[in-house]
């Protein structure tokens, strides 16, 4: 029986109570279980009366009184006893607790899946970086958290769709393909182009695909080299996030809502919601209105539209798309677009709170035994996605960058990030996943079939296994936490828990038959939990986008 389980339960209880005519019609509050910190509290405790107890107008207790009553009569529920001010204590029937096993491993890769954001769509827009240039390591802190958000909405029944927003306009571009062109004519980069290694080396490609491209006129020429440049470097950087397991659904050109008419149309709506405003032969967007800094400039005088007009068109076009929200995640030099991005919803006519999220990473700093490093060999001073796989890999890339809130610096070492030891957290996850495959693979070498075995529930019993199926029955809430607080390194710190709990219980409770000891039924139950508690692992693994190696 899990936490989700046990709240339905208690939602029943409380209409029976109304119906009943035992307490006053209330709106029920969401119910919510928890994991007393002493066994001795039983298996879960709720506040539920606690928080009906006002509107009810019941003393807690008396109210809690009536719901433990209901909760002893539950299939499932060994007692129900009321502590403190009003909470109710529940002591599960270990078969009831057992069957947590057998619920985890039926659900397979679904395990811990739920409805709780379903028919949400969702626009989870990460990266963003310009096409002038490899992914570097504040882009890779998004590689990895932003698709690790995306999968845990997907897991909590949203529609997502991942998009990465392509920078393709504006003067970056022309400085891009200035510096190409330099480079291609032996000439030295402008001060304000772009300098490093992969500059020679993109230059170098260009015109070994086109020898001509040198002889053109120079005007003819920088456009050239700069949309050369543009096609190379954005494929580089879909090859290098691919291989980083980050794949989006959508690459959006910026310079798409240009040529398309989307600027156009997301002004004219603006529009008419009555935001815009001129002054100074300019036009602008009173984003004031609803919490920004100061108006901003949608057109300048000289006609020429501003980035924040993309911006603006580009919001408007994704809700064109369908999309109930849309999440941003940007950069720690970005923090003046929060309130700005939250502004154009409201200017055109959506609820800012509802349908738009900014959500801002923090600074990553690279270290070797405590000593800042710089990795990059082609990239001038810049750490990039390929020289951190390089030295790490993927998985531990991955699962350190989710393991920490977003918005707080991190400092990454990377002898920490690689050291084969149970302080290594990746390691100490993925070598529970290792072990417990260990074990699965001794019981089919010795000829047990768990699977087609009878399963007795209840026989799991011992204090280290109802903490495991305690583990175990707190996944799908975890998960949906981590989805609709957008942090899915609450998905990593519990795996890590969760690993914890299955050494202990391994420890002290054999698995497999020793010797010339028979196949008893605890062993098929035990072999249950094992395997509950691999899919359990694998599962948040991949919410990570992190392996769960068979073999360590």
């Amino acid at each position: 029986m899990t936490p989700d389980q046990l709240a339905d339960t208690v939602t029943d209880i409380i209409a029976t109570l109304v119906s009943e005519g035992a307490i006053p019609p209330v709106d029920a509050p969401e119910v919510r279980f928890d994991r007393p910190k002493s066994r001795e509290h039983g298996d879960y405790a709720t506040n539920i009366a606690l928080a009906l107890a006002k509107p009810a107008g019941m003393a807690p207790r008396d109210l809690a009184v009536l719901v433990a009553r209901h909760l002893e009569e539950t299939p499932g529920v060994a007692s129900a006893e009321v502590a403190g001010p009003g909470f109710v204590n529940i002591r599960l029937e270990s078969a009831a607790q057992g069957e947590l096993a057998r619920t985890a491993v039926t659900a397979g890769n679904s395990w811990g899946h739920s409805d709780a954001l379903s028919g949400l769509t969702v626009n989870v827009e990460f990266i963003s970086a310009n096409p002038t240039g490899p992914i570097h390591l504040g882009h890779t802190r998004w590689a990895a958290v932003g698709d690790a958000i995306a999968r845990v909405l997907e897991a909590a029944g949203a529609d997502v769709t991942r998009e990465f927003y392509i920078n393709d306009r504006g003067v970056q571009m022309d400085k891009f393909g200035a510096s190409l062109m330099a480079a291609a004519n032996g000439r030295p980069v402008p001060e304000d182009g772009y300098h490093g290694g992969y500059i020679l080396d993109l230059a170098a490609a260009i015109v070994a695909a086109r020898p001509d491209i040198t002889s053109l006129p120079e005007d003819k020429q920088l456009v050239a080299f700069r949309e050369a440049g543009y096609a190379l470097q954005l494929t580089q950087q879909k090859q290098v996030l691919g291989l980083f397991r980050t794949v989006f659904d959508v690459w959006f050109s910026e310079r798409s809502l240009h040529e398309s008419g989307a600027v156009e149309r997301g002004m004219a709506k603006l529009r008419e919601q009555g935001h815009v405003f001129e002054q100074e032969g300019a036009v602008w967007l009173r984003t004031t209105d609803f919490g920004d800094d100061k108006d901003r400039v949608l057109v300048k005088a000289d006609g020429e539209y501003t980035y924040f007009a993309s911006d603006t068109a580009y919001y408007v076009d994704k809700r064109a798309r369908g999309f109930d929200l849309s999440i941003y995640l940007l950069g720690a030099d970005h923090h003046g677009y929060v309130n700005r991005l939250r502004a154009v919803a409201a200017c055109a006519g959506d609820d800012m709170d509802a349908n738009v999220e900014v959500l801002i990473g923090q600074l990553v700093k690279i270290t070797r035994g405590g000593e800042e490093v710089k990795l990059s060999k082609r990239a001038g001073t810049i750490v990039t996605l390929d020289d951190l796989v390089e030295e790490v890999g993927v998985d531990a890339a991955r699962y350190t960058l989710s393991r920490y809130p977003a918005d707080s610096p991190l400092t990454l070492d990377l002898e920490d990030m690689v050291r084969a030891t149970n302080d290594n957290p990746v390691f100490y996850v993925q070598y529970a996943h290792a072990r417990i495959s260990s074990v699965l693979r001794n019981a089919a070498e010795l000829g047990i079939d768990w699977e087609g075995a009878e399963f007795d529930p209840s026989l799991l019993d011992h204090e280290r296994e109802n903490n495991l199926l305690g583990m175990i029955g707190e996944f799908p809430r975890v998960v949906a936490s981590a989805a609709e607080l957008r942090e899915p390194h609450r998905v990593a710190r519990y795996l890590e828990d969760l690993a914890t709990a299955y050494h202990r219980f391994y420890d002290v409770c054999w698995v497999l038959p020793r010797g010339d000891e028979e196949l008893a039924p605890l062993h098929i139950a035990r072999l249950w939990l094992c395997a509950a508690s691999r899919q359990t692992i694998a599962n948040g693994l991949d919410l990570l986008g992190v392996s769960a190696p068979e073999r360590m």
